[in-house]
């Protein structure tokens, strides 16, 4: 019999579609990257998320973000995803925050959730290494992405522990981060081994400077993926294709499957 996980069922059986469907994933940030993972996880069949973003969809999110378009421009991005997602899987259940991860929040966020996998696309530092502190010590399943700006090659994403990664700005903020509070854990990351470009200085993107606030801190130059006095290049084929890794990873731990080595 027909249905919306038909062709799925065909690689992972019914067994897999009744193991995703019990599972609940938490993807924090809706962004570029954290868009594609949401939906790649609901067209996948996991049967439960847990959305948190505190942003609304701006017009220079059409280029790259899935829920950004000329008439969603000014909602919550969280509201957006979820309505969208509900046209996916209409049995999907959505639990939704539209508020900004703080360390404060660690508990509120993850405990209590039953929460099988954690996805991290949060861009500012000290919140992302609270988030995956905060996973670590739970022992909860985590996936992070690392840098997707400034980049054109969708080709040079790699999956593997943060401790392992190179080339990446972030991935390095990232380890100094997690080491200053004792975290060591092998935390799988989806992250680029191309290097970053310097985004072009004659465009208007200058424009919409003041929404961005640097990850890293005036320490990074913009030249290595980060722009300082304003937002960094993004194009649509490359943080999609993180996103969608990153599902893909979560995907297969879920099921066990073991396609992706282990981290």
């Amino acid at each position: 019999m027909s249905h919306r996980f038909a062709r799925t069922e065909l690689l992972i059986g019914s067994t897999g579609l009744e193991k995703l469907a019990a599972c609940k994933v938490a993807v924090f940030g809706l962004g570029g990257v954290g868009s594609f993972t949401a939906e790649a996880l609901a067209r996948s069949g996991v049967g439960s998320l847990f959305l948190v973003d505190h942003d609304t969809v701006d017009i220079t999110n059409i280029n790259r973000q899935l829920h950004a378009l000329s008439d969603t421009v000014g909602l919550p991005k969280t509201q957006v995803m979820k309505e969208r997602l509900l046209q996916v899987n209409p049995a999907l259940q959505i639990q939704t925050r539209q508020q900004k991860f703080t360390p404060e929040l660690t508990a509120d966020m993850l405990d209590n959730r039953d929460l099988d996998f954690v996805v991290d696309t949060i861009d500012d530092v000290d919140n992302k290494a609270a988030l995956i502190a905060g996973c670590v010590k739970r022992n909860m399943p985590v996936i992070s992405a690392m840098g997707a700006g400034n980049k054109l090659d969708p080709t040079s994403f790699k999956i593997d522990s943060i401790w392992k990664t190179s080339v990446c700005p972030l991935a390095r903020v990232m380890r100094k981060k997690l080491r200053a509070i004792g975290i060591t854990a092998d935390v799988p990351v989806v992250y680029s081994t191309a290097r970053p470009i310097s985004p072009l200085a004659d465009t208007n993107a200058h424009t919409v400077s003041t929404r961005y606030t640097p990850a890293t801190g005036s320490s990074v130059p913009a030249a290595h993926g980060f722009c300082i006095s304003g937002p960094p290049g993004s194009i649509a084929y490359v943080p999609s294709v993180a996103g969608l890794i990153m599902a893909a990873f979560v995907t297969d731990k879920l099921l066990g499957l073991d396609v992706f080595p282990v981290v």
